[in-house]
């Protein structure tokens, strides 16, 4: 059979018939504005989200606002010392953190390309050259090893391990639970404040999770994170609740729960 029958050479497309896939969204930007009357230099900040993501990147969640807020508000948690963000997102809180003075800001999340480009460029965006050198964006997955996540600390730490841990509405990820206490005990610092370094501001290291009850009718099933932390020998205390408009109104459960941010200190006992 020859060519001139129309028996060419066939092209992958015309094999593998599929209907032309969607584009993918473009990615959006929402300001976060302080809310901190100060003299200081920053008012606001640009997060980038990414279009759409299976890992919901794609969203500034109302306990990642409240967050920043309560970075700002409590600088004594961070300032001059290391902070890890897991599952950062748009990493509003963390860059909150460095701009306020953190030492060290490791700001990380699933490694996949798309998230951790963002997150680069959130930190271009917000974070002057000059302020930069402290700060990094690293994918990690939670549970895994955590040495690459230390070695960025400076060499002239005492304890290489960060004095903050920021978990923004994680807790969500139910099956995660175990491997988030897992990185969070392997990564924060032992140390535990004097009376005199506790009269200088000096507070204990410490976790602080965010978050809201998305799905009412599994909250006991996000609260079973902080079960698992105090059998693993964590204090845990509520420290914050704020209300917000719900991220997602026509979702169904009662919009009170879905509507408030909850924030805890979890330290070791």
């Amino acid at each position: 059979m020859s060519d001139s029958e129309g028996e060419g050479v066939l092209a992958l497309d015309s094999v593998f018939t599929e209907p032309p896939r969607p584009p993918s969204p473009e990615p959006t930007v929402t300001t976060y504005t302080r809310e901190k009357q100060t003299d200081d230099s920053w008012t606001s900040i640009n997060i980038r989200l990414v279009g759409s993501h299976p890992l919901w990147g794609h969203h500034l969640w109302n306990a990642s606002r409240a967050f920043a807020s309560y970075l700002d508000d409590h600088p004594e948690v961070y300032q001059g010392r290391s902070v890890l963000e897991l599952g950062a997102g748009g990493a509003l809180p963390g860059i909150v953190a460095a701009k306020n003075g953190a030492r060290t800001v490791v700001l990380t999340d699933y490694p996949d390309a798309a998230l951790i480009d963002n997150i680069a460029h959130n930190v271009r965006e917000n974070i002057p050259d000059s302020e930069r050198k402290g700060v990094h964006v690293e994918g990690y997955i939670w549970g895994h090893p955590v040495e690459p996540l230390l070695e960025l600390l400076p060499g002239d730490s005492e304890e290489k391990a960060f004095d903050l841990i920021i978990l923004s509405d994680l807790i969500f990820n139910h099956s995660q639970h175990e491997a988030m206490l897992k990185t969070c005990d392997l990564a924060l610092s032992k140390y535990r404040p004097t009376e005199a370094s506790d009269d200088q501001g000096h507070s204990s290291p410490c976790l602080l999770v965010f978050y809201t009850h998305h799905r009412p009718h599994l909250a006991h099933r996000d609260m079973e994170f902080f079960t698992k932390a105090r059998e693993r020998g964590w204090h845990c205390e509520e420290i914050l609740t704020r209300k917000y408009p719900p991220m997602f109104p026509e979702d169904p459960g009662e919009e009170e729960v879905r509507a408030t941010v909850h924030g805890w200190r979890l330290t070791r006992s």
